[in-house]
């Protein structure tokens, strides 16, 4: 278990790291990073649910799924992490509550979910988007571990959420802990993730470039000990990602940001009409927190 200087129960380290950019004479942007950041890397495979289960200790882990409309999937997905995860059918003991946020589902989505095994509950502001269907989830979660997960995977495995949970229980220096995987689309094995491609990345590059060894920024497969979201907020909308990972990487830094392969992740993708209003709550997002200051 990695050491270094503990602040809480655990382990992360406030750093001071500067969040302003600055504007060159030339247009160019850069954020320093601090000596010895970065962000570690891990397999999924790297962690075995059984030696997870049996060192997690008293802490409990809570699976949160924000979902709207999504019963074609969610099921499975509940049913997976059930079955294999919380020792209820024959399964490991990792996890000890599934709970599935219903974000003002005009479908079966909340029926579906419960009947495959979920603590399934309204979100405070129906219909309110990702970021407070989120807030909601951690409200009513009971871990101290929170992992999430996105409701639309098609090809969900158990790997997901033990991959997610190995780092925080093998290593308490970490904050936060994203997903990477390749997204397929239309045939095309790195085809998906456009507003990551398009929008998410580049403002990464120019604002924030001591986060761009993060694969997937806007990963709904993520973790972190409750005292690190509760510090850091939930952000409204579908920019709560990308907020949540500049806001950890500005309070404890870089280093206590952890990468997990989880392999292929395939979902529905959306049309490209829809991914605009995707776009513009990540750029607004990034910039609320990289206040431009121009130099004399």
């Amino acid at each position: 278990m990695r050491g270094g200087g503990v602040a809480g129960r655990f382990g992360c380290r406030r750093v001071a790291f500067p969040i302003t950019v600055w504007v060159s004479d030339d247009g160019s942007m850069s954020i320093p990073l601090a000596s010895g950041e970065g962000s570690v890397r891990y397999g999924h495979d790297a962690f075995d649910p059984g030696l997870l289960a049996a060192s997690k200790g008293l802490r409990r882990i809570s699976v949160c799924i924000p979902a709207r409309n999504e019963a074609t999937t969610v099921g499975q997905i509940v049913r997976t992490i059930v079955v294999a995860l919380t020792g209820l059918h024959g399964g490991v003991p990792l996890v000890d509550e599934v709970l599935v946020i219903d974000d003002g589902s005009m479908d079966q989505t909340a029926a579906v979910a419960a009947q495959a095994g979920a603590r399934v509950l309204s979100a405070d502001t129906p219909g309110g988007g990702k970021g407070q269907a989120m807030r909601s989830a951690l409200k009513a979660a009971e871990g101290d571990l929170v992992a999430f997960v996105d409701a639309d995977v098609t090809n969900f495995g158990a790997h997901f959420v033990s991959g997610l949970l190995g780092p925080l229980l093998t290593d308490d220096a970490l904050c936060l802990v994203k997903g990477y995987y390749q997204r397929p689309l239309h045939g095309v094995p790195d085809g998906g993730g456009r507003v990551t491609e398009l929008m998410a990345k580049p403002v990464i590059d120019v604002l924030f470039p001591h986060l761009a060894s993060i694969e997937q920024p806007l990963a709904g497969e993520t973790a972190a000990p409750r005292e690190v979201l509760e510090k850091c907020g939930l952000a409204d909308g579908y920019a709560v990602e990308l907020a949540l990972l500049i806001d950890v990487a500005a309070r404890f830094g870089v280093s206590t940001v952890a990468q997990v392969d989880l392999g292929i992740r395939i979902h529905r993708n959306r049309p490209l009409s829809e991914l605009r209003p995707q776009a513009t709550n990540i750029l607004r997002a990034a910039l609320e927190r990289a206040p431009l200051v121009t130099s004399d």
